[in-house]
């Protein structure tokens, strides 16, 4: 892990993010980078770090020249926090929307990991998340860390990575191996959620999963079986039953009518889940 990008709006959620990413670099050796994006009404996004031309008429100029104007500030106090103290930091301002500012920057820059602040339950804050957190969810091409409150602790000790038992998943499996590697006491808890409608057999979840564990290498693991109506609410009501520290699951990142139909049982985790969540999106 080289490069952790950490999008920001200098709120309160994202100022966990900060934390929760600075510690990781802390562990990884990575750097960070900080992104925020001034939001306008067209799309697309460019940087606004030099040189600014701007078109409209002057009161939009002034407008948008504050706004520019108070982020820098804004950076620049965040970047001379404590809380970045002994971590390599790197920052960017661009303008325009914020998905498309993070889905370039995750490109351009070579981002390894995202880690992002999300808001609570209320329906509107839920809206915000479906049109930035949920979209970096879905279409990020590297992992994503999601975290509402910050945690209690700094170390990882409990894991519950919530499979399908998917042999599409083994990308997402290294990425488990790979923050399993950084917390080293920490144990990976394999889940498979039984619903009325997606039931197995005990007996035949468990060789699954015990040959899945195997297959990938994992260490210090447990394996276990949950039931409940749904697979969202049955992965957040298992990790609160062990107190875990994060939830791990990968996604197949649908979009368009497919998603409509389908939803994203991950995307319904990271809105409403308190613990932090990792997701990463894999090719089905």
């Amino acid at each position: 892990m080289k490069r952790i990008l950490v999008p920001t709006d200098f709120s309160k959620p994202a100022q966990i993010a900060v934390e929760v990413a600075s510690d990781i670099a802390k562990k990884s050796g990575a750097e960070l980078l900080l992104l925020h994006v001034i939001e306008e009404a067209t799309g697309g996004s460019f940087n606004v770090e030099g040189q600014v031309s701007l078109e409209g008429n002057m009161e939009e100029k002034m407008f948008t020249l504050a706004l520019i104007k108070k982020a820098r500030k804004q950076m620049e106090t965040l970047l001379n926090s404590s809380v970045l103290e002994g971590v390599k930091v790197k920052s960017a301002l661009r303008m325009g929307t914020p998905f498309h500012g993070m889905r370039t920057i995750i490109t351009d820059s070579k981002v390894d990991l995202v880690v992002m602040g999300t808001a609570g339950h209320t329906k509107v804050e839920e809206m915000i998340i479906g049109t930035n957190t949920e979209k970096v969810v879905r279409h990020s091409k590297c992992p994503v860390l999601t975290v509402q409150k910050k945690p209690a602790k700094t170390d990882v000790k409990n894991i519950v990575y919530a499979t399908a038992l998917s042999k599409d998943e083994e990308p997402f499996a290294n990425v488990v191996k790979q923050f399993q590697g950084l917390y080293d006491d920490s144990i990976v808890h394999l889940v498979r959620i039984n619903t009325p409608g997606n039931f197995q057999r005990d007996v035949v979840v468990r060789k699954y999963m015990q040959d899945f564990a195997k297959k990938q290498m994992l260490k210090k693991y447990t394996i276990n079986i949950f039931n409940d109506l749904s697979e969202e609410e049955g992965i957040i009501y298992f990790a609160d039953s062990i107190n875990a520290d994060m939830i791990a699951m990968a996604t197949h990142g649908r979009t368009g009518f497919a998603h409509v139909l389908a939803g994203s049982i991950a995307e319904d985790v990271v809105s409403h889940s308190k613990r932090p969540v990792l997701t990463y999106v894999v090719k089905k």
